[in-house]
C-alpha cells in the first residue's frame, strides 16, 4: 500500500487526463467510456462522470477533458462544510443542533423552518450553511479548506458564498479523491466527524445498492451546473463518482440522479 498521493492517469487512446493524486490504492486500472458520454447527449446536454470501483482499482471516465475541468462546487461544499462545522464545534449534534429561520420567505419552501445540520443537508438549505459559514470564518474556513486538500483551495469571493459564485473550483477526480478519503475516515480530521457527516448523507436505494450524495447546482449566471457525488454500495463493492452537466432546464436539474444511475448501471456499479 502506497501513499493517498498517487498520480492519477485516464487513458483515452494516445491521450491522457491531467495527472491528479488519487485515493490509497497499489496500482490502478483506468478505461475511458464514450458510451457514458451518450448518457448526457440523450439528455440534450453535456457533461461527465467519473467511476472508482474500489475493489477493481477501476478508474473509469466518460472523457478526457470535462473530467479534469475544475468547476464550482456549489452544494456539494456541503459535505466539507459539514465537516469542518462540526471540527470546530460550530454544530455539535447534528440531530440537536438548531438553526433558526431569519423570517426570509425564499422560493424553497423547504427552507423556511428552522433546520438541524442534518435536515439542511436533505434539503440543501443554502441560508443555513451560509450561516455556518460566517460562523466558522474566514480564517478557520481557509486552513481547514487547505487541510483537507478540497479543490483548488481559495475560497475567495466572500466567506458565505465563495462555493457558489466564488473562486473555488474543484474537478470531478478531485470530487472522487476527496469523497473517497471521506468513505474511508482517512481525512485530517476526527473520525467522529467523518462518521456523522457519512450519516447524514442523503440515502437512495436502488434495489439492493444503497447510493450515498449530495447534489449541487450553480445559478444560471454561473452556468447552471448540476453535480452528483457520492458512493453506492452493492454488498461489498463500493463505487465511488462525480457527475456534473449543464442543466439549462427544470428536466435536465432533476435527470442529475437519474442519469447517475444510468451511468452506474452501465459501469456495472449497480
Amino acid at each position: 500500500m502506497i501513499n493517498r498521493r498517487h498520480a492519477l492517469g485516464l487513458l483515452a487512446a494516445a491521450s491522457t487526463l491531467p495527472s491528479r493524486s488519487f485515493a490509497n490504492v497499489s496500482y490502478q486500472r483506468s478505461e475511458f467510456r464514450e458510451d457514458l458520454a451518450r448518457r448526457f447527449f440523450d439528455l440534450g446536454t453535456v457533461g461527465t462522470f467519473v467511476g472508482y470501483k474500489v475493489e477493481d482499482y477501476l478508474i473509469i471516465a466518460s472523457d478526457k477533458n470535462r473530467s479534469g475541468e475544475g468547476k464550482l462546487p456549489a452544494s456539494t461544499f456541503k459535505i466539507p462544510n459539514s465537516l469542518i462545522a462540526l471540527e470546530t464545534g460550530v454544530v455539535q449534534d447534528p440531530d440537536k443542533d438548531v438553526f433558526k429561520w431569519d423570517g426570509v420567505t425564499r422560493s424553497i419552501a423547504a427552507w423556511n423552518k428552522d433546520h438541524t445540520l442534518r435536515s439542511a443537508i436533505a434539503v440543501s438549505a443554502f441560508p443555513v450553511y451560509q450561516e455556518i459559514a460566517r460562523r466558522i470564518g474566514e480564517e478557520r474556513m481557509k486552513t481547514y479548506v487547505d487541510m483537507l486538500d478540497y479543490g483548488n483551495r481559495d475560497i475567495g469571493g466572500g466567506i458565505d458564498q465563495f462555493w457558489v459564485s466564488g473562486n473555488l473550483r474543484i474537478d470531478p477526480i478531485q470530487q472522487v479523491d476527496f469523497v473517497d478519503r471521506l468513505r474511508r475516515g482517512v481525512l485530517p480530521v476526527s473520525k467522529r466527524s467523518q462518521e456523522l457527516v457519512r450519516d447524514i448523507l442523503p440515502v437512495t436505494k436502488v434495489g439492493d445498492a444503497v447510493i450515498r450524495a449530495k447534489t449541487g447546482l450553480t445559478d444560471k449566471a454561473h452556468g447552471s451546473l448540476g453535480w452528483l457525488v457520492g458512493w453506492v454500495e452493492k454488498g461489498d463493492a463500493v463505487t465511488v463518482f462525480a457527475m456534473n452537466m449543464d442543466c439549462k432546464t427544470q428536466a435536465q436539474i432533476d435527470a442529475r440522479m437519474s442519469v447517475t444511475q444510468q451511468c452506474l448501471t452501465d459501469i456495472v456499479a449497480i
